[in-house]
């Protein structure tokens, strides 16, 4: 069996050893490191399943340090998530913006945090890039046939609520900024209004039922399973 990697970022040594103890007892693969640029050097080596990182840090911050990691081609399907003890809203959000796929303080008990990792490696591994069904809990997108299931109920969804949905689908622990969304559903060479992500959010949401599409302010959307 292929097992996971996760590398550990973080300048305190009882988290490290925390963490791994209780990942380890999953299963996983630990690797460790205690600043910045060690971990962005082992993470080129590695190339984790998952990276946990701290904002605090010496030599360079975990906002520093993800940035770094997002630039590096061979690490774009790597999920990152902060784990700081910082909980202010500007830090998360600085976290989001850095290409962070999740923000999680530090208060968090080792068991809850070993199943969100479980979860998170789960939905990863069933869900590909080049995926032509998808399915989530009772939610289930057709690519191929153009088709959106909920609860056996079958909906007909113009393109572009359509193409918005896939996208979020396909990778559920992703933060998709809004410019991303435009790039990708409607295309550089289409204008469109600033409202119009909304709208086709709001029209998702009030068809289907689906309550677990989050905004972040700012930023842009992210469909939490």
């Amino acid at each position: 069996m292929n097992q996971k990697k996760i590398l550990l970022i973080d300048d305190e040594l009882d988290i490290l050893e925390i963490l791994s103890y209780n990942l380890e007892k999953e299963g996983y693969d630990i690797y460790t490191a205690t600043n910045g640029n060690e971990g962005i050097d082992k993470a080129k080596e590695i190339i984790p399943d998952l990276i946990l990182l701290d904002v605090m840090m010496p030599e360079k911050d975990g906002i520093e340090t993800c940035q770094e990691l997002r630039k590096v081609k061979e690490l774009q399907k790597t999920l990152i998530v902060f784990l700081s003890a910082r909980s202010e809203e500007f830090s998360q959000l600085a976290g989001f913006q850095a290409g962070a796929n999740d923000y999680i303080v530090k208060l968090i008990k080792p068991k809850i945090l070993t199943s969100k990792v479980n979860a998170l490696l789960q939905l990863t591994s069933q869900v590909s890039d080049n995926a032509k069904l998808i399915e989530i809990g009772d939610l289930v997108i057709d690519k191929d046939n153009f088709r959106v299931s909920k609860a056996g109920q079958q909906f007909l969804l113009p393109k572009k609520e359509f193409d918005l949905l896939y996208l979020l689908a396909s990778n559920t622990e992703k933060v998709f900024k809004r410019e991303e969304i435009l790039e990708k559903v409607w295309g550089n060479d289409v204008i469109v209004g600033e409202r119009t992500i909304d709208v086709h959010i709001r029209r998702l949401r009030e068809k289907l039922g689906i309550n677990t599409i989050q905004t972040l302010k700012g930023i842009g959307y992210k469909l939490i399973v």
